[in-house]
């Protein structure tokens, strides 16, 4: 792959930029460089736990500010557009998941249940407060005729402790409590990638996809066309790639050896030394 013919690039953000509240190697300088180099980016992730406001505020957090909200893309934002397209609003929706998915579609229109009532969709994401209550709620109303729908089907989440349970493990346990498999909408789906290079403007074979999964962010991007590097910082292994039937066209172990590779040892080594001096 030729970095010198990409003018845009996606990445990942659990696994890729950070792990937990944890900036990766690479971080920071990424950042510089887009902004350097003016070239634009979107940030996508199937985790819909956060908001954009919230994902804002974390990078800001982690020292870098004044990423616009609109470049953030979450797989409850996702989820929300396309549930709008299909149902009205007011319709009832049981949630399993946190705030990002909870906002996403109250501001789309729905009515966001409590745990009593009827509801005509349960929407399951990532829940780090999920209890058996809620299972037993969720399946209950999918068992009564809701529809089933998941924000993504990640079975794991990186995080400082290692790879935990993530938003594919709740989907499991309702679809084997109530036998029904669940509509899911992030990736490797083609819309979250489509809504990225809106955000770029940039075209496909010329945007590049950084992620840490074979089988969601670099086999999502190369069905929209994409450019791809695979990121070991998250969740793929070495062994995984040299087993998998999905390929990567670049692979790095963090987003600093990519940024190597795309703006040199020099470039880097020079961001190095200026964050030393405080600059």
């Amino acid at each position: 792959m030729k970095f010198n013919q990409i003018s845009g690039v996606v990445l990942d953000m659990d696994g890729v930029l950070w792990r937990g509240d944890e900036p990766l190697p690479g971080f920071h300088d990424a950042f510089a460089w887009f902004d350097e180099k003016h070239i634009p980016y979107a940030l996508l992730t199937n985790n819909s736990g956060k908001t954009q406001a919230q994902y804002v505020a974390k990078l800001a957090k982690m020292g870098v500010m004044g990423v616009p909200p609109e470049r953030i893309l979450t797989s409850a934002i996702a989820t929300a557009s396309h549930l709008s397209a299909h149902y009205p609003a007011g319709t009832r929706v049981y949630v399993v998941g946190m705030d990002g998915i909870r906002d996403a579609l109250t501001d789309a229109g729905f009515d966001v249940i409590g745990e009593d009532g009827a509801a005509d969709l349960v929407v399951a994401g990532i829940d780090f407060e999920f209890t058996y209550a809620k299972l037993k709620r969720a399946a209950l109303l999918i068992r009564g005729g809701a529809e089933f729908i998941g924000t993504n089907g990640d079975k794991t989440f990186p995080s400082t402790d290692g790879l935990i349970p993530g938003a594919g493990s709740i989907l499991a346990m309702l679809e084997t409590a109530t036998g029904v498999a669940p509509t899911v909408i992030g990736k490797p789906g083609l819309p979250m990638f489509e809504a990225a290079l809106r955000v770029t403007g940039t075209p496909a074979d010329k945007t590049l996809m950084v992620g840490d999964r074979l089988d969601t962010d670099i086999n999502g991007a190369q069905a929209a066309g994409m450019k791809t590097a695979l990121l070991l910082s998250g969740v793929a292994t070495p062994e995984e790639m040299a087993t998998g039937n999905v390929w990567a066209d670049v692979a790095f172990e963090t987003l600093e050896g990519l940024l190597r590779a795309w703006a040199g040892d020099a470039w880097v080594q020079n961001r190095i030394k200026s964050r030393r001096k405080g600059g």
